[in-house]
């Protein structure tokens, strides 16, 4: 029975746009991973955070924030392991090789790029509000 097989650079993407929900993980292992449903926790708990105390926005975002954080950094890691470990690892008995070309190297780009500045950004922020009570904004 052929397994199908699984591209680098669309697992990548995925975690681009849709990291913080897990979907990258959910079309890599299936829907039973642990850590995928873990990025999708974050949905329900910033609904939670929302509905139940009403405390500064951000702080209702936070949960979404550092579940992208994380997909961006899987979407790194997945986009950086070799072709040759990435079938070894993801793409056993579907007798296809990966090959991963340009556009993998502009999604990494991209995550890289968005990555740095949500990272950077909700520091900033988390900064802002604990130390000085969000009076810079």
């Amino acid at each position: 029975m052929a397994v199908a097989h699984k591209n680098k650079t669309f697992a990548a993407l995925l975690a681009l746009l849709l990291g913080g929900f897990g979907i990258h993980r959910f079309y890599l292992k299936g829907g039973a991973d642990r850590l995928g449903l873990l990025h999708l926790c974050s949905l329900p708990l910033t609904g939670i955070l929302w509905g139940a105390v009403q405390p500064h926005p951000f702080y209702v975002l936070l949960p979404l924030l550092v579940s992208y954080i994380a997909g961006f950094v899987e979407g790194l890691v997945i986009g950086l392991t070799p072709d040759e470990a990435w079938d070894a690892q993801v793409n056993k008995g579907s007798g296809k090789q990966s090959r991963s070309n340009w556009m993998l190297a502009l999604v990494l780009v991209l995550i890289l790029g968005v990555g740095a500045i949500v990272l950077i950004g909700t520091i900033a922020r988390v900064f802002d509000l604990l130390y000085t009570g969000g009076s810079y904004g």
